[in-house]
């Protein structure tokens, strides 16, 4: 509209300096017009509305849109030029498109730009996670080598064959190599884990669990831990070894760590379960539903990282395996792992 209110003031002035030769209204198909004076008496009008607003440059009345400008020299005595025409609404459409495209370049320039500061902000942070990735990779790497060896000379020793005071000695460095071991196996597992093949089969849980269970009696013996067993023969499960017994072995592991001293542990394996009970100092509700997330740990007295109940549940759910927690404070807790046959 101020186009067009431009174009009309240009033929007002043409027509006030050669009023003699023209002596018509300037008139325009595309719109109606109207000038007033200076006390805002009509002159001259094509307008469909009646009323003015004078206090107002842009508004809308009866489906019309009008437009009030004030020429810079009145023109035939004009101080108002009042446009109108129709209000089709085509301008209010194509504002919203103006306004949507201005919203989506404002949202995709300010989505390239928190990426790129995200990423510059972040570098630091992952830069030290790469190095403290390297670092487990790199330690786990060299611990392995030297725990093995020292858990199989311990296991060649005939402890019943040593003097009382030598053969606690001999059990506390089985504990420690058999602690350092679990951990060192759970941060190789967590590390590696995407690039372990699965070698599943049929296998002898029955015999596993007995082989775990005798490996952490070193460690519930250090706490006077009576471990009780029920376990069916030949109970068969299809499953990667190493994983099950990762799983058994973090399982055992938690039930020793967060046991009282001269506690027991009851490891039952039926044909479609395998409960692990404890008599430790149980949990709450609150942190049962937390219990499987990585790094989170109830009692720091008792060591570890918090990942050990993490890739039990990494395995239980690789295998379509169910775990039931139960946990009472002050008594202590009950793992269920149950399969489909």
């Amino acid at each position: 509209m101020q186009d067009y209110s431009s174009e009309l003031i240009f033929r007002l002035k043409d027509l006030h300096i050669n009023f003699d030769k023209y002596k018509f209204y300037p008139r325009d198909e595309n719109f109606n017009s109207a000038i007033y004076d200076s006390d805002r008496k009509l002159i001259f009008s094509t307008l469909e509305s009646q009323n003015v607003d004078f206090n107002s440059e842009v508004y809308t009345t009866d489906s019309k849109i009008h437009f009030v400008e004030q020429p810079e020299s009145y023109y035939l005595g004009a101080k108002y030029v009042v446009l109108e025409i129709k209000d089709d609404l085509l301008w209010f459409e194509n504002l919203k498109k103006e306004i949507a495209l201005f919203i989506l370049i404002a949202f995709a320039f300010m989505v390239f730009f928190g990426y790129f500061l995200l990423k510059l902000f972040l570098k630091p942070m992952r830069d030290a996670l790469h190095l403290l990735d390297r670092f487990i990779k790199d330690t786990t790497h060299e611990l392995n080598t030297p725990v093995s060896a020292v858990i199989t000379n311990v296991e060649m020793i005939d402890i019943e064959s040593l003097d009382e005071k030598l053969a606690r000695k001999i059990k506390r460095i089985d504990t420690g190599a058999k602690t350092i071991s679990n951990i060192y196996e759970d941060l190789t597992y967590l590390t590696l884990n995407n690039k372990i093949i699965s070698q599943d089969e049929n296998i002898n849980l029955s015999k596993i669990v007995r082989q775990r269970v005798d490996y952490f009696k070193t460690l519930a013996d250090v706490k006077k831990i009576e471990i009780r067993t029920s376990i069916k023969e030949d109970i068969f499960i299809f499953c990667d070894n190493k994983k099950i017994s990762k799983l058994i072995d973090n399982l055992l592991s938690n039930a020793i760590k967060y046991n009282k001293v001269k506690g027991q542990i009851k490891v039952s394996l039926q044909e479609n379960s395998l409960i692990i009970e404890d008599s430790g100092k149980g949990m709450s509700q609150t942190q049962v539903e937390q219990l499987f997330e990585r790094y989170t740990r109830f009692d720091k007295s008792v060591g570890g990282f918090g990942i050990g109940l993490n890739i039990v549940s990494m395995i239980a759910k690789e295998y379509n395996l169910k775990i039931n927690v139960q946990s009472q404070e002050k008594i202590g807790t009950k793992m269920e792992v149950t399969w489909q046959k």
